[in-house]
């Protein structure tokens, strides 16, 4: 048996996805910026497709940017704040994505007058508000880029709040949403935010295009020179296969939401009970209370073993794909930044795992027997 419990890394493509994609391949071609009826064919789509996203976050359709994926969005948020926002300062946390914490780095080291501030975090992964509500007093003009959930851990963030706390202080809030997006609802009219940012492959869309939610009210200067696409921000002939597939993705995934988010969460509470009942000595790390914990992704902390090193391998071997990310040795010279940002142990293996609507019990089940069964063979 072979079983997928690495959603958080990327997920299948929904069949009505692929079909989705494919008659658009089959029967567009043209170049959306060309003005003849093939042209314009290919541009209705691209502006149905983001109609069709911007209906579902209750935005306007000027307000979503197509982008090659949610680097490219979060690279694009941090830069055109410093760039256009007269933004010096960017606050964040040690546990963000990639994405977002090296990109801080790059703008600091560019630009002499930017400085990155660190907002303090909790053993499981939440955000210390009322250290970020000091660290705005100084009145600097400043980006908060702060994730919604935390992709290893699933640590949920406040979003309400900090942006209450960012709009108190002038500060301008970029959340990285994209292990959020198409799993839970935003109605970004009500939401005061200033960008958040998708991936299409992690809700079941195409690899290679997302896009960047910015705020109508910004005054943002292109992205990507070369062309007048994408309202003048991001130059290049769109992606007008990946586009068609997101929207489609983002339909899906707000269609019957609720019951999707149950049954997701079922999953996860199963295999939070049966590790904790057959592994007596297992932790969790991060937020597994419903309430405060992204409901695809569960990161566990195993009892020290001989061999930790080759835990994950051995779950592969056996038919299970899942994902590390452990600050111990394996394979890696420095571990996860985010275990080692909330002092999580080193000496004990670790793995994340996460599901989708896809995924069943009976995979879960057959995950927890393998785990099982390396544990006791070590």
């Amino acid at each position: 048996m072979k079983v997928y419990l690495d959603n958080a890394a990327t997920t299948p493509i929904a069949s009505e996805v692929i079909e989705e994609m494919h008659e658009c391949l089959k029967s567009n071609f043209g170049n959306p910026s060309s003005i003849h009826s093939f042209g314009r064919e290919s541009k209705g789509i691209i502006e149905s497709s983001r109609r069709s996203i911007a209906q579902l976050l209750n935005c306007t359709p000027g307000e979503i940017i197509f982008t090659s994926g949610g680097t490219e969005a979060d690279n694009f948020a941090l830069l055109s704040a410093i760039k256009d926002l007269n933004v010096k300062r960017i606050i964040t946390s040690k546990i963000e994505h990639h994405a977002v914490l090296h990109s801080a780095e790059y703008l600091e080291n560019f630009a002499s007058d930017v400085e990155i501030r660190f907002v303090q975090v909790d053993s499981k992964g939440n955000i210390d508000l009322d250290h970020l509500e000091n660290l705005l007093k100084t009145g600097e003009q400043t980006l908060v880029s702060l994730m919604h959930a935390n992709n290893e851990i699933g640590t949920k963030l406040e979003l309400e709040k900090v942006s209450q706390i960012c709009r108190k202080h002038n500060a301008f809030f970029h959340s990285d949403t994209v292990q959020t997006m198409g799993h839970y609802s935003f109605d970004l009219e009500k939401l005061d935010i200033d960008y958040i940012t998708c991936a299409a492959h992690k809700l079941h869309g195409p690899k290679g295009v997302g896009f960047i939610y910015i705020n109508k009210n910004l005054n943002i200067k292109p992205m990507i020179q070369g062309g007048s696409q994408e309202r003048g921000l991001r130059g290049g002939t769109e992606n007008l296969y990946g586009i068609v597939g997101m929207a489609k993705a983002l339909e899906l995934a707000y269609t019957n939401l609720d019951e999707h988010i149950e049954y997701v969460q079922g999953l996860k509470n199963h295999m939070i009970q049966q590790l904790k009942d057959r592994i007596p000595t297992i932790e969790f790390h991060g937020e597994i209370d419903p309430d405060k914990s992204l409901y695809t992704v569960l990161n566990v902390c195993f009892p020290k073993l001989n061999k930790a090193e080759l835990f994950l391998l051995n779950l592969d071997l056996r038919g299970v794909a899942c994902s590390g990310g452990s600050a111990c040795s394996s394979g890696s010279n420095t571990g996860s930044h985010v275990l080692q940002g909330i002092d999580a142990p080193i000496d004990r293996p670790n793995a994340r795992f996460s599901f989708s609507r896809y995924t069943t019990k009976e995979e879960i089940d057959y995950a927890l027997d393998q785990i099982v069964q390396i544990i006791e063979q070590d």
